[in-house]
């Protein structure tokens, strides 16, 4: 997840929204097996799996600010680009800088309602601001990625003759080969989805300059965070500080202020936790707490959550009462597939509202605003 504040409200957007929706959609594509026309090489590629967003800033994409407010800088250490297999590389080579498909997202929204005054000017959020929210992540390289070890760790306890509950629970230790070898392949996965991210963003910035000109000043970047992956992190068991492997599988990190990973003018505030509601509901911005950390070793939900398959919300939802119904609400939907736009429908998710008074009420993260989709450009 990916947060950009602009200096604009939604007061000053007004005529120009639908041209920017549209040069945003121009810009970046979206979409199943969606990709660029410029591949990488192999020496490009390896250099962004191992560096990650640090890369293109060192291109002059992008700005430092950029990797101050980015999780691990936007670069992960213990990446290692040979443990990344030439199917996972060749699946990138041309998706650097897309948005994919399924509930990967690109919203223009504005700052609906503010819970914390004081939190959300440490975050550089204020009532009717322009936002752009970007979800998406390593798209078919990572899943390679996740593919090739599953097999390896199948043909590993097959070989060890361990029984599984479920064949998709397969795991490794991470202290022999097999482990480490992953480690460092999701590392590299993590650096090319920050980096994929940060291509986005540039792109949007080109958009937003071409649409809006010079003088709106250019979105700058709240925060980026990953979640569904692994990372060493020190956290308090039974009074003992202990080095921890923390799995956030449909979780993002939420640390209260203090901890030394964040950045430094965030270090006194906590980190930003951003929710993703769906293309029509909201979504939100809070702050990690301290019940985070001894509840959940950091983290909480990274989305609202379905509570309907993607068949079953393609084969529940009405297409053309759901564009009546986001037009009704005055957001615009620039989606790729009708498929796409059956599968993501609101009713298809738990009330995110609720959701996030759930996360507040148990004391993981504090709500600082709620954010409303104004455009929204899917896969």
């Amino acid at each position: 997840m990916r947060l950009l504040k602009s200096e604009l409200s939604s007061d000053n957007i007004g005529d120009y929204l639908v041209p920017l929706i549209n040069q945003i959609q121009r810009d970046v594509p979206s979409g199943l097996g969606s990709s660029v026309k410029e591949k990488l090489n192999d020496i490009q590629l390896n250099r962004i799996l191992e560096n990650g967003a640090k890369e293109l800033v060192k291109q002059g994409i992008g700005n430092k600010n950029d990797l101050d407010n980015c999780e691990e800088g936007g670069s992960m250490e213990n990446a290692d680009s040979r443990k990344v297999s030439d199917r996972a590389k060749n699946r990138g080579r041309d998706e650097l800088g897309t948005l994919g498909a399924g509930n990967h997202f690109l919203e223009v929204q504005k700052v609906d309602q503010i819970f914390d005054e004081k939190t959300a000017r440490g975050f550089g959020l204020f009532k009717n601001q322009i936002t752009i929210m970007i979800h998406c992540g390593s798209r078919g390289l990572g899943h390679q990625i996740a593919d090739d070890y599953i097999r390896e760790f199948l043909r590993l306890t097959e070989k060890r003759n361990i029984k599984l509950v479920d064949r998709e629970l397969v795991f490794a230790p991470i202290s022999i080969e097999e482990g480490q070898n992953y480690f460092s392949a999701m590392a590299a996965g993590a650096n090319f989805a920050w980096a994929n991210r940060h291509t986005i963003a540039h792109n949007v910035r080109m958009a937003w300059r071409r649409i809006l000109g010079d003088t709106a000043g250019e979105p700058e970047l709240v925060y980026d965070v990953a979640h569904n992956m692994a990372k060493f992190e020190k956290h308090e068991i039974n009074g003992q500080e202990i080095n921890l492997c923390v799995h956030r599988k449909g979780a993002t990190r939420a640390f209260p202020a203090g901890r030394e990973e964040l950045p430094e003018h965030y270090r006194y505030i906590g980190q930003p936790v951003i929710i993703p509601g769906t293309m029509g509901t909201a979504s939100y911005v809070l702050v990690g707490a301290e019940g985070a950390m001894r509840q959940t070793f950091g983290s909480v939900c990274h989305g609202a959550g379905r509570i309907m398959s993607r068949g079953e919300a393609k084969r529940s939802v009405n297409i053309g009462q759901l564009r009546r119904e986001l037009e009704r609400k005055e957001i615009i939907i620039r989606v790729a597939s009708k498929k796409g736009l059956a599968e993501e429908a609101p009713m298809a998710y738990k009330d995110i509202d609720n959701v996030v008074r759930v996360v507040a009420k148990a004391g993981l993260a504090r709500k600082v605003a709620k954010l409303r989709p104004l455009g929204v450009v899917k896969g």
